[in-house]
């Protein structure tokens, strides 16, 4: 057995002596320290001050109260850890169970999965789908899914792992469903924010002035309306032409620090039951599991800087990873990306010859009718982000 997967498994054993695994991380903007960063803007009745939408309070730190700002919550930060699984999958480094659904547009083909699915193996998706044509509450491996209980996540363990990982919840299904706690939470703060001032708006290279007839014609033939005209219209900036006058927008803030703490708990883990699994084999299968959001993380942030959102480009200044012992003290651990891989892929195995088995297949799924229809509207009415 390879050294980390010596360590995981000692760590998701029942005699274990450490609490967690912890990542304790500094960073700062690309470009160096006093560049603005722009934080996630969240609902708000002050719609006079833009920067009032970040969320921003006292935090205990180091034992003293200080001012913070939210850079990126837990569930964000597990949905980028998701995406970096989903790639390492596609990229054949990981041997992972998927469903897959793929659906056809008039600006392509859409590709969605299960590492993609907000709730994961509880999600609509997976509920208003097709597999074989059967709707998957009804085929065998929906019926499966279906079995997980607190008591025994073998059939979660076998076809969606990452929900176990993720925090998973039926609430779109009737009935009571057992909630399943993320075993993997990771969030970024910075610190002594100064919230910076910023105006927005546009000049026209041409200076256009006067109106248009319909704005709803924009991709069509509008018809011009001059100024001084008596023709009632609609400006011009609401087709893409003339001038915006500067107005507040969200001007981002600088800060003295940022920092990301990340966990994964090992006694969340050790709840974990398999039904009638013999002990080894339950050791060795949350073992794994721990290996997987191990390898998420390094994979998401074991790298030199990370782009979270336009304005938000951060270089890690310093980090740590480790095993932590009760008080706090960490036991260091010098793990890559591919460390973390192999340690799962071995764990895995391990498991899977002691009777707890998981799948590295994907099952194809289609959209019902229903679905597909919202789909096609969305890809056609919505834009992209191409970050």
């Amino acid at each position: 057995m390879t050294d980390l997967a010596g360590l995981l498994v000692a760590a998701a054993s029942p005699e274990r002596d450490h609490t967690a695994i912890v990542v304790r991380a500094l960073y700062q903007p690309v470009g160096g320290s006093g560049r603005t960063v722009m934080p996630p803007t969240y609902p708000t009745n002050n719609e006079r001050d833009p920067n009032d939408r970040y969320l921003i309070a006292k935090r205990l730190v180091d034992g003293d109260q200080r001012d913070s700002v939210v850079i990126d919550q837990e569930p964000s930060q597990a949905n980028r850890v998701e995406e970096a699984l989903r790639d390492a999958r596609y990229q054949g480094r990981l041997q992972l169970p998927l469903f897959e659904m793929r659906a056809s547009t008039q600006l392509g083909e859409i590709r969605l999965t299960s590492l993609d699915f907000p709730h994961r193996y509880a999600d609509a998706y997976l509920r208003d789908s097709l597999v074989d044509g059967i709707r998957f509450d009804e085929s065998p491996v929906g019926k499966r899914l279906r079995t997980a209980t607190v008591a025994n996540v073998r059939p979660l363990y076998e076809r969606e792992p990452t929900s176990l990982i993720f925090g998973a919840w039926d609430s779109h299904r009737k009935g009571r469903w057992p909630k399943f706690a993320r075993l993997y939470a990771s969030s970024m703060y910075g610190l002594d924010p100064v919230r910076f001032r910023r105006m927005g708006g546009r000049m026209d290279p041409q200076n256009l002035t006067g109106a248009v007839d319909d704005a709803a014609k924009a991709e069509a033939d509008w018809q011009f309306i001059a100024e001084g005209a008596k023709a009632k219209g609609k400006k011009l900036s609401e087709i893409g032409h003339g001038n915006i006058a500067p107005n507040p927008v969200p001007g981002g803030v600088t800060v003295s620090e940022i920092r990301r703490s990340a966990s994964i708990s090992l006694a969340g883990i050790a709840r974990l039951r398999f039904g009638d699994a013999t002990g080894e084999a339950c050791n060795f299968a949350r073992a794994a599991l721990a290996a997987l959001a191990l390898a998420g993380d390094r994979l998401t942030f074991g790298v030199p800087s990370v782009w979270l959102r336009s304005g938000c480009d951060l270089a890690k200044m310093q980090e740590i990873v480790g095993l932590e012992r009760p008080g706090g003290e960490l036991d260091e651990l010098a793990v890559t990306a591919q460390d973390a891989l192999d340690a799962f892929h071995e764990l895995r195995d391990r498991a899977s010859a002691r009777g707890i088995a998981m799948d590295s297949d994907t099952i194809s799924i289609v959209p019902t009718a229903s679905l597909d229809k919202a789909i096609k509207h969305a890809v056609t009415a919505g834009s992209q982000d191409a970050g």
